[in-house]
């Protein structure tokens, strides 16, 4: 009991009477049932987001990159935008994994799966622009050091958009292997708990033979640890990397030496973001409310609010700096972008990422639901601003005013940016439907000290094993009323279609010998008119649902551990 011990100030981060079993079924629930009208919904509608930006690319490739609103001086725009913004999206699923798994944070239980895939899928979508970029992605291997008739082809490792390659590559890559380590355990509970002989084949290969034994978990703690301390330097590395593709340029604007924690600051902050965002739609979408709580939206929010204040005072910084330079191209490029022709672009930026996180400060606002979800939609618009804004606003005005000129987006530039928001939403929804969303093993390592179960047994001095007497007590109270209100027409239906049980001569079996039913499920199957292994082989889903309307206990259970399969094995061999 002493090893489990929290503080009783520290608020539950399970909430409910969740035992160990309950914490798998409601983890499982959404990759084993049915797709929900919500999900299809959301699924629709980016998918045809999606369907839109693949047909703005192959437009795109099959013309050329003049079907952009790109010319001589904004050379770089609204592609290089979005791949700043979509990389800076990546970075909290690394911090949230590795770092805060370091500092042995147990709020990341919850919320660090999701994050991770999040990370996954942002990285490709960044990835999409600069292939798209190169007119010709079909010659990409010429950016290779390849041997050719001219010689060698190398590439310009000065260069920090070969950096940019490494840097993201690397990210990608052990955020992935980090990613799906992480995994294993939830894989192996989801093919132990198949009923389909496919999808248990499936889950097998993808759990690469976890077992569960002690030396397994052991080399999960040990590869764990060792990918977090790679993985943390990538948080400061990658983004300073991209940073350095417009710090090392000469542009007013552009070359300053605040860029690299800027911009790692404000990827960290617009990373949190849209995390928050998922996480408030998943936690409604797969019913995981007991699991994502208010605190971990709060805790989400203090981050926001945080980095978003280092980012306001980076803002600060900057116009400093300029005034403080006396280099009048580096006054005017800031002058420009507040009262230029683009100065509705600053002042959402500033609007977004400085002013609405203050909101954060009050308790009753960070712990809103809606308002967290709104907020955090209005950073990730105001930090895709804040790209815009450096980006553009830098080039239309250079040092020759004969090259003055202003950009604007073409509906090709407008579709391939919601179609990677739509990729990016199809593959989240998808990879919540076929892996569990949330780390089970992590999630019960600490259900002890942080469940709310285990938090008022300690209170009540109670051992650790037992129920607190409210909830037991409530469950008693249900089970009662349950049995009280059980449907005599659904109970008949479900007696018809299985067979009556005959006193005088049929024998009842021991039913606890098939796998899922325990002494209080033989008692309620007997009170309902089942008693033999005969009964229970002629269930088919039909009979399922009807057992599980009566019962009102542990739903889907019965075809999930395939009772009826159970039952005739087990009715053969008398």
């Amino acid at each position: 009991m002493a090893s489990h011990y929290e503080a009783p100030i520290r608020k539950p981060l399970v909430l409910g009477d969740k035992g160990y079993h309950d914490v798998t079924v409601d983890i499982a629930a959404p990759v084993e049932g049915k797709a929900n009208k919500q999900w299809w919904i959301v699924f629709t509608i980016a998918l045809v987001a999606f369907l839109w930006g693949l047909g703005c690319i192959i437009y795109t490739i099959s013309t050329g990159i003049g079907v952009w609103g790109l010319n001589r001086t904004v050379n770089w725009a609204w592609d290089i935008t979005n791949f700043v913004w979509w990389v800076g999206i990546g970075h909290a699923g690394t911090l949230i994994s590795a770092v805060l798994l370091l500092f042995r944070q147990k709020w990341r239980m919850a919320i660090n799966r999701s994050a991770e895939a999040m990370t996954i899928f942002s990285v490709i979508q960044a990835g999409l622009f600069p292939i798209i970029h190169m007119g010709r992605p079909w010659l990409g291997y010429w950016v290779l050091p390849i041997p050719n008739q001219f010689g060698s082809l190398w590439v310009n490792f000065n260069s920090p958009l070969l950096w940019d390659v490494f840097a993201i590559s690397t990210y990608l890559s052990v955020s992935l292997v980090f990613w799906w380590t992480g995994l294993l355990p939830d894989f192996a509970m989801i093919r132990d708990r198949a009923i389909k002989p496919f999808q248990k084949k499936i889950y097998s290969l993808l759990s690469f033979g976890w077992t569960g034994r002690a030396k397994d978990w052991q080399r999960f703690e040990e590869v764990s640890l060792v990918l977090a301390g790679l993985a943390t330097p990538l948080v400061l590395s990658v983004h300073t990397i991209v940073s350095f593709d417009f710090a090392t340029s000469v542009i007013p604007g552009w070359h300053t030496t605040i860029f690299p924690p800027y911009f790692v600051a404000g990827a960290i902050f617009s990373g949190f973001a849209m995390v928050n965002t998922l996480l408030i739609i998943m936690r409604k979408v797969c019913n995981l409310e007991a699991y994502i709580t208010v605190q971990h939206i709060e805790l989400m929010n203090i981050v926001i609010m945080i980095t978003g204040s280092i980012v306001g005072c980076a803002y600060i910084t900057e116009l400093f700096i300029a005034w403080y330079s006396g280099v009048e191209y580096e006054q005017y490029a800031f002058l420009n972008r507040a009262t230029g022709p683009y100065w509705w672009a600053y002042w959402a930026m500033m609007t977004c990422n400085v002013f609405s996180p203050q909101f954060m400060w009050f308790k009753k606002l960070r712990t809103s639901i809606m308002f967290s979800f709104f907020i955090s939609i209005v950073v990730n618009i105001g930090m895709w601003f804040e790209r815009f804004v450096i980006i553009v606003t830098s080039l239309h005005r250079d040092y020759l005013p004969s090259s003055w000129t202003m950009f604007s987006p073409t509906f090709v530039d407008i579709g391939i940016f919601i179609g990677t928001i739509g990729f990016f939403f199809v593959l989240f929804l998808l990879y919540s439907r076929t892996f569990p969303v949330i780390a089970q093993a992590e999630v019960k390592s600490i259900l002890k000290s942080s469940g709310e179960r285990f938090k008022k047994l300690r209170d009540e001095g109670k051992p650790l094993y037992e129920k607190p007497a409210a909830a037991a007590s409530v469950e008693k109270a249900a089970v009662t009323e349950e049995k009280a209100e059980a449907d005599p027409a659904q109970v008949s239906s479900l007696l018809d279609a299985i067979g009556t049980f005959d006193k005088d001569n049929d024998t009842a079996d021991d039913l606890k010998k098939v796998k899922g039913i325990g002494p209080q499920m033989e008692e309620t199957l007997n009170q309902i008119g089942i008693f033999t292994f005969a009964q229970v082989s002629k269930m088919t889903e039909k009979e399922y649902n009807l057992l599980d309307s009566i019962t009102g206990s542990f739903p889907g259970r019965a075809q999930r551990d395939d009772w009826a399969g159970q039952a005739k094995k087990l009715n053969d061999k008398k």
